[in-house]
């Protein structure tokens, strides 16, 4: 990983990484711009309404960004409970009648200074340094026992609850998969592990098989041409995108389908829009983007693991396994494989509360490449490898005690 990486001050980059994540804020900042300069004409007479809103929007996430990597990974830890506490609480305070922004049947948004913030995200984000945290204060108990699988998931499933009741299925599908992935990772036993995941798959299907309006999707979903007009409406015209894309696409800004026929154009359904106007070789190369992405996001997690940074270590596989699931249901729903569910797409989505929290989610993913980078250096000038194995037991000997 040296080859690859940058260093700017005291900071080290992962310059892969980098490089996708600045080309995917690029190409989705002008997506969003070819998709929404109609929109900003329609409901406030200024086309440019939501292209300077994600401009800011980005412009705050860099910012904040900045804040959350200037944090030792060490206080990410000690405050992880807390964080997610707060992260609960949120989703509390958002039902509460006067201060959660209901949109679109959904009342997900809280306003904060202007910025309508979806809670949802916040607790993705600090799901992710909680189960971290636990699973390396109990890593012997989650090997080991039962017990220690199904005592995180007590709070997860309290979360859980708090996001169906907004509703929004997709989010408390989002944290599960976080926690199910890190424990998985962390050395959950197979057996456990895999009737734990077949109790809260066959939850999934209830809840959506007695809801009404969740199996109607589904039914939607499977053959969208028996409603085109209604229920199959979305992903008929998302389809219709990808077919009128062809090879090379329409050409950027060409595109008809986010002209009032495809619903959230900019939002959820901005896949297809790069479908239609960038055509085939636009979508593979946003494929390919979000997989180097994710690969050298697994990449670092692999060398703190390595270097024994056992928290950072799942700190970057939970970042990972969040950003490569949801833009897997984002693309899948988009190209109608999966039912329709209101996931962003990382980084590339119009919205505020995304777009800032996966600013702060990859600045995190850098502080721990950046502390990885810093052991090894200091590996490979003061004492080499026993040095490093002087980390490693101390990480190890902590993780004992805690276990």
């Amino acid at each position: 990983m040296k080859s690859l990486q940058i260093k700017i001050g005291h900071f080290y980059f992962d310059a892969l990484l980098l490089s996708a994540c600045i080309s995917l804020l690029i190409i989705g900042y002008v997506m969003v711009v070819s998709a929404s300069l109609h929109l900003g004409v329609k409901i406030a007479d200024d086309s440019w309404y939501y292209p300077l809103r994600q401009l800011l929007h980005i412009g705050f996430g860099l910012v904040l960004g900045a804040g959350v990597a200037a944090v030792p990974m060490r206080v990410w830890e000690q405050y992880g409970p807390a964080l997610f506490l707060a992260g609960l609480c949120l989703l509390v305070i958002v039902l509460i009648p006067g201060l959660g922004i209901r949109v679109n049947g959904s009342t997900r948004w809280l306003s904060i200074g202007g910025l309508r913030i979806q809670v949802s995200e916040v607790v993705k984000f600090f799901s992710v340094i909680y189960m971290a945290g636990y699973v390396t204060r109990h890593h012997t108990s989650v090997r080991d026992s039962a017990y220690g699988l199904l005592k995180p998931l007590g709070l997860f499933s309290v979360a859980s609850f708090l996001l169906l009741l907004e509703p929004d299925f997709g989010s408390a599908v989002v944290i599960l998969m976080i926690a199910m992935g890190i424990m998985f990772l962390a050395g959950a036993r197979l057996s456990q592990y895999i009737i734990l995941l077949g109790i809260l798959a066959l939850m999934a299907m209830m809840l959506v098989y007695f809801s009404p309006y969740r199996w109607q999707r589904v039914v939607s979903f499977l053959n969208p041409w028996n409603d085109p007009l209604n229920s199959g409406f979305q992903l008929v015209q998302a389809l219709i995108s990808f077919g009128r894309g062809e090879w090379l696409g329409v050409g950027l800004g060409s595109g008809i389908q986010k002209l009032f026929y495809l619903p959230e154009a900019h939002t959820d359904f901005l896949f297809s829009v790069i479908a239609e106007e960038l055509g085939l070789f636009g979508v593979v190369g946003v494929i390919a983007l979000f997989a180097l992405f994710i690969w050298r996001s697994f990449v670092i997690a692999i060398a703190a693991e390595q270097a024994g940074q056992r928290f950072s270590a799942y700190v970057a596989y939970g970042l990972s396994i969040w950003f490569g699931f949801q833009t897997f249901v984002n693309i899948g729903v988009n190209m109608g494989i999966l039912p329709t569910k209101g996931l962003t797409l990382p980084l590339m989505s119009y919205g505020g509360g995304s777009m800032m929290i996966m600013c702060c989610a990859i600045a995190l993913l850098f502080r721990v490449q950046s502390e990885v980078a810093e052991i090894n250096a200091s590996a490979s000038v003061g004492g080499g490898s026993g040095q490093l194995r002087q980390v490693q037991h101390s990480w190890q000997s902590q993780g004992s005690r805690h276990g």
